[in-house]
């Protein structure tokens, strides 16, 4: 999803740019919105796994591919602020919601708003988040293409098969002017696109696997994190992407997430602050390419606020699924 990927903070200070500012409007306009409509050698553990005490100065934290903005997030909490972080690492996307829903690890930083929020609505659990980190594109490469206007009808592309990345990514190619959906919907699957109207065709393959489908295919979705680790440039050689500072981008702003009983813990909130340092911008900025747009004006409980708005979408959209279902069965007893 990346995700990744961020907390409230110091500023972002002189380097940053106009992406970098971007998000302040963002913040604005979303809150405006929505005021209008592995164990760890802390392991606490168990199923039932109790709120942090206030005093507590030890810190697992669950991430998907540690890289140097994570250790440098862990070394300044550790040299500066006096706590001490693991950062415990998973090689899934599926795993660190179910390991801090167990108690197994304090917090995760891996995954945006939107991902946080289906977790939640199809695990019945209540995770939240504490502090916003950045946002990222989520971008189109090609082998064969150098611009969008060159796909031609029977074009495939690979995208994430989870749901959010799936959804997200079926955006991009709807904003690129690739596909055309039958019906609007917030996370969009491929029941939803429209192909007689539509240009490419969608292959949905493991996230993981977007940069190996760059072979077999005519483009591929491929997220940030992945696209990093194949030295893929977003700037360089993707090709579209969606605005990581257009208001609809808000749900996909990344951040730390903790169980609810320790959401307004003040030591998890001053860690996760720590992404906003000028020292760890640079850092990110530097591997996402220049991408990344920190959200270092978002507060925990704007986050918390689109987080039920995205989860109220997503139910409310499973019952009207459900609805037409019942309906599509009722039609098929009549016709019996």
């Amino acid at each position: 999803m990346t995700h990744q990927q961020t907390p409230s903070g110091p500023p972002s200070g002189p380097t940053a740019g106009p992406r970098r500012r971007g998000l302040k409007a963002l913040a604005l306009s979303a809150t405006l919105a929505l005021a209008l409509s592995s164990c760890s050698a802390f392991d606490r553990g168990g199923d039932e796994a109790e709120a942090a005490p206030e005093d507590q100065q030890e810190f697992t934290i669950g991430v998907v591919g540690a890289n140097e903005s994570h250790r440098e997030v862990e070394r300044i909490a550790e040299e500066e602020l006096g706590y001490e972080i693991e950062l415990v690492e998973f090689t899934e996307y599926t795993q660190p919601n179910p390991a801090l829903t167990s108690g197994d690890i304090d917090a995760n930083w891996f995954q945006h708003i939107a991902y946080l929020a289906d977790y939640n609505v199809s695990s019945g659990e209540d995770l939240q988040p504490i502090g916003a980190t950045a946002a990222v594109p989520l971008t189109l490469y090609s082998n064969e293409y150098d611009d969008v206007s060159e796909f031609t009808e029977g074009d495939t592309i690979a995208i994430p098969n989870d749901a959010v990345n799936q959804g997200r990514a079926i955006n991009v190619l709807v904003q690129a002017g690739l596909l055309e959906l039958s019906e609007e919907t917030r996370q969009p699957e491929p029941r939803h696109i429209d192909e007689e109207a539509s240009t490419v065709t969608v292959q949905p393959v493991a996230a993981q696997q977007t940069v190996n489908a760059l072979e077999s295919v005519q483009g591929s979705i491929i997220n940030n994190n992945f696209a990093q680790d194949a030295e893929l440039d977003p700037e360089g050689d993707g090709i579209f992407s969606d605005d990581p500072t257009d208001a609809s981008a808000f749900p996909y702003i990344n951040a730390f997430v903790t169980r609810a009983e320790d959401s307004e813990n003040e030591a998890l909130r001053e860690i996760a602050a720590v992404y906003h340092d000028e020292r760890v911008l640079e850092i990110d900025a530097e591997l996402s390419a220049e991408t990344s747009v920190p959200a270092s004006d978002v507060t925990a409980e704007q986050l918390q606020e689109s987080l039920v708005d995205y989860e109220d979408s997503l139910r409310n959209a499973g019952a009207e699924t459900g609805d037409d279902e019942a309906g599509e069965a009722e039609e098929a007893d009549e016709d019996a």
